[in-house]
């Protein structure tokens, strides 16, 4: 059998076997969600939930590694960041720190991600909800 011949069985072998790693594309039960007028929870809903709240859409397309992996780890590490499901019982320090964060990542421009946007472009946000989501984060500083 030819050597290409064998790469390719070899790559097809180790593509299937991949599949078999299992992940944790599961959400947990929300604590207690974001309290927010409607039109930031509408927001929010488009453009951060799916990487940063407990109500994960896990397309079809995220249980096909390798992409599996890189998707589930977005998602890890984005409820490890900032988590909309788990958004009570903050103290001071910690909403302040939060805010701080949401506004940080607006201003810059990095969220949403935009290899997220490649596959969700509806995702993308306009300057007017970028200054609604900064409005509110500044919102959250305790008085």
């Amino acid at each position: 059998m030819p050597r290409s011949k064998l790469v390719i069985l070899g790559l097809i072998g180790l593509f299937v076997i991949i599949q078999l790693i299992p992940l944790n594309q599961t959400n947990p039960a929300v604590i207690q969600d974001v309290q927010a007028i409607a039109e930031v929870n509408s927001i929010l809903r488009t453009s951060c939930y799916d990487c940063h709240s407990n109500e994960t859409v896990w397309p079809w397309y995220s249980r096909i590694a390798p992409g599996s992996f890189l998707i589930t780890r977005d998602v890890v590490v984005g409820r490890e960041h900032l988590n909309f499901s788990e958004f009570s019982g903050m103290d001071f320090y910690d909403s302040t720190d939060v805010a701080d964060e949401i506004i940080e990542m607006l201003d810059s421009g990095k969220m949403p991600m935009k290899p997220y946007l490649l596959l969700h472009p509806d995702a993308s946000l306009t300057d007017s909800q970028t200054r609604v989501l900064i409005q509110w984060a500044e919102s959250l500083y305790p008085k």
